[in-house]
């Protein structure tokens, strides 16, 4: 009997504990509710004028130089400048002993008075025998001597004028002046000096540096690429060898003054392979000195039809590809890999894999996890564009973006 009554005892639990299962496996056989689409931040692209800057090294170069040399010989009495100094066109910059010069235009000019004395005495005997020849006074050939030294006079009158001249010349010389203006070198000569004409060795070198050259040096490949873009259109010249150019100093401290690209040389050097551009910057204060080493940002064209994308919005595959999340019009997404050809700014210039219209992911990649293909967009205003936004879309990033003033092609 208490084996019998204890039975129901031990069968009620169990079946409790059997039907407290049964009904949690059928409670979790129902579907879970599907949350919502993550919201993620978009910038839509749209054409814009882009202006193709290219980063060139170069150094400046005077706008002239003049090498100042004797052109007679003679002793250096003064020197009339102060080495460093600015001086003016036609400025005396040395005095040579002009004794024996003076001495030879005295000469010259006696020997035309000799001469001119020469040519009446001869003119006037021609005038007398011509009367006395006609009458067979004289006979002709006594008149045709009389004419030839005539004209002998007139040769020696035009020869001694030229020697006048010559001395005056040579005379004039002896103060050596500056063919232009601008800064004057140091002096390779002093007081005592004796300089030679035509000597290899200069006096001084005069140097104009306002304005002043800047010359750099470019690829030949990237020159033919550019000439390829503006033959089909892609790019639309910024002017006729008139491009605006900018300078970033040795300090790298940028230039005050704009300068103008002048001409590209018509030779490619064999050596290098690439071509050299020269462009003139005004210098009123003389702060770039001809040698120095710079960096010139020249705009070589104008994209009318560029996309920019931002920098955050764009990373890269395991090939090292550049890449975008491009959110589709059905707001679903999809990766894209682009190509980039230059950094603008705190954006990427790209020219293909993305297209007018597209809307690319800025903020909230890291809500897009494998599996999710449909998002909840958000239009993000281009001054929205921060460090904030950076950390949300991307944490990598972050210092990428800080650096966004020296930014590296991806």
């Amino acid at each position: 009997m208490s084996t019998r009554s204890c039975l129901p005892i031990h069968r009620t639990p169990i079946l409790s504990v059997v039907s407290v299962l049964t009904l949690g496996a059928c409670s979790s056989s129902k579907p879970l509710p599907l949350s919502a689409p993550p919201e993620v931040g978009v910038v839509t692209l749209h054409p814009q004028s882009v202006t193709i800057t290219t980063d060139l090294p170069g150094r400046t170069v005077a706008y002239r130089i003049a090498e100042v040399r004797p052109q007679v010989s003679g002793v250096i009495l003064k020197r009339l400048f102060t080495e460093g100094g600015d001086v003016k066109a036609g400025q005396q910059l040395y005095q040579i002993d002009a004794a024996p010069f003076q001495a030879n235009l005295e000469s010259a000019q006696a020997a035309l008075a000799h001469a001119h004395a020469t040519l009446t005495s001869a003119k006037l005997l021609a005038q007398r025998y011509r009367p006395l020849a006609e009458a067979h006074v004289v006979s002709q050939q006594a008149y045709d001597n009389a004419v030839a030294a005539q004209e002998q006079a007139i040769a020696d009158v035009a020869s001694a004028k030229a020697a006048v001249n010559t001395a005056r010349i040579n005379l004039a010389y002896t103060r050596v002046l500056s063919p232009i203006a601008g800064r004057t070198d140091r002096s390779s000569v002093t007081e005592g000096a004796l300089v030679n004409a035509n000597q290899s060795t200069a006096l001084v070198v005069v140097q104009q540096l306002d304005p002043i050259y800047v010359d750099v040096t470019q690829p030949s490949a990237v020159l033919l690429r550019l000439q390829r873009a503006f033959g089909s259109g892609q790019l639309k010249k910024v002017g006729d060898n008139q491009a605006q150019a900018r300078l970033i100093q040795e300090d790298d401290t940028p230039y005050e003054q704009a300068g103008k690209l002048q001409f590209a040389e018509v030779a490619v050097q064999s050596g290098t392979g690439s071509v050299t551009l020269r462009s003139v910057f005004p210098n009123p204060q003389h702060n770039l000195l001809p040698g120095m080493f710079v960096h010139e940002q020249l705009d070589q064209g104008i994209n009318e039809q560029g996309l920019l994308v931002p920098q955050q919005a764009v990373t890269h595959n395991q090939r090292g590809e550049a890449t975008t999340i491009v959110v589709l019009s059905n707001n679903k997404v999809s990766t894209r890999v682009i190509k980039t050809e230059r950094a603008i700014g705190d954006q990427w210039l790209v020219s293909e894999g993305v297209a007018a219209g597209d809307r690319v992911v800025v903020s909230g990649l890291q809500r897009i996890r494998p599996g999710v293909v449909e998002v909840k967009t958000k239009e993000v205003a281009p001054d929205q564009l921060n460090d904030e936004a950076v950390a949300s879309a991307h944490p990598a990033r972050v210092e990428e973006f800080a650096n966004a003033k020296s930014p590296r092609k991806p």
